[in-house]
């Protein structure tokens, strides 16, 4: 079992530092979120909040997840570096295909690259998306990359996007690219998780909700043809404890993502208090 910690609440000047106290702590991975830009007022429904009501404020300061993992990944060395979620239906594949493979290659492949289709329509109309069709074009993006990253000479013909032939180099440093993690829990979701991901990530589970989950996701594979390939497991959760982690494990968990402070300055202590619980071997 792999835990996660998501670098959430913490001045980005202090992301690297804590990061580095975590890796020598035995945490597996850090993570961050990613959102272009929010409407003064946000109307749209939050999935993962009983009350549709988005854990955010339109004035949250926004910085580039890549570039921030990029300053963590140079003050780090084992620990892995996740986004949760990146939203590629808002750019080109190729834009988003240079940022991914420029640090998956200066993180030495320690990228994992959590997508999903998009939760706040106010903020693909602010650049010109069209929201209906987000499913599509993710869908379409992680087809292209994985051209991209694999073909010598990639050329990519589309509903949404076309290109090529074009050089694209260097290949990412893991092959055939970083792993990619499908978020959402809708039926479409889980569906473009089976049929395209490397894994699944769940937000706000319990083990017992996380198994109606799994099974959905093993008749979907099975359906896609892809029950045989590897396919990983990320939920995030509330504190957690030796026996809860043990229980997701045995729900089928390969990772759980947790936040274990609620400000800035508790974050080292949070991160010690928390590797002594779960007896993490540095």
């Amino acid at each position: 079992m792999h835990i996660g910690i998501p670098l959430f609440l913490l001045r980005p000047q202090r992301m690297a530092a804590v990061a580095a106290h975590a890796e020598v702590l035995g945490f597996e991975s850090v993570w961050l979120p990613e959102h272009l830009v929010f409407p003064p007022v946000i109307r749209s429904r939050y999935p993962y909040a009983e009350d549709g009501i988005a854990p955010i404020r339109p004035r949250t300061p926004l910085l580039d997840p890549f570039v921030l993992l990029a300053h963590v990944a140079a003050r780090t060395q084992r620990i892995r570096l996740g986004t949760n979620v990146y939203l590629p239906a808002l750019r080109h594949p190729i834009a988003s295909a240079r940022m991914i493979v420029t640090l998956d290659v200066l993180s030495s492949g320690r990228l994992t690259l959590g997508v999903g289709a998009g939760w706040l329509e106010e903020e693909f109309a602010a650049l010109g998306v069209d929201f209906a069709s987000r499913g599509a074009r993710l869908r379409e993006c992680v087809r292209a990359w994985r051209v991209l990253w694999e073909q010598p000479e990639p050329q990519f013909s589309g509903r949404f996007f076309s290109f090529g032939p074009v050089v694209f180099e260097p290949k990412p440093v893991q092959r055939p690219g970083p792993p990619i993690l499908f978020g959402g829990e809708s039926e479409a979701a889980l569906r473009r998780a089976a049929a395209l991901g490397d894994g699944w990530y769940g937000v706000r589970h319990t083990p017992e909700s996380v198994r109606a989950q799994i099974q959905r996701l093993q008749r979907l594979r099975e359906e896609a043809g892809r029950a045989a390939d590897p396919f990983e497991i990320t939920v995030s959760s509330g504190p957690l404890t030796r026996a809860e982690r043990d229980a997701f494990a045995a729900a089928g968990v390969h990772r759980i993502v947790v936040l274990p402070w609620r400000e800035d300055r508790e974050a080292e202590r949070a991160l010690d208090t928390l590797a002594r619980e779960l007896e993490l071997a540095p």
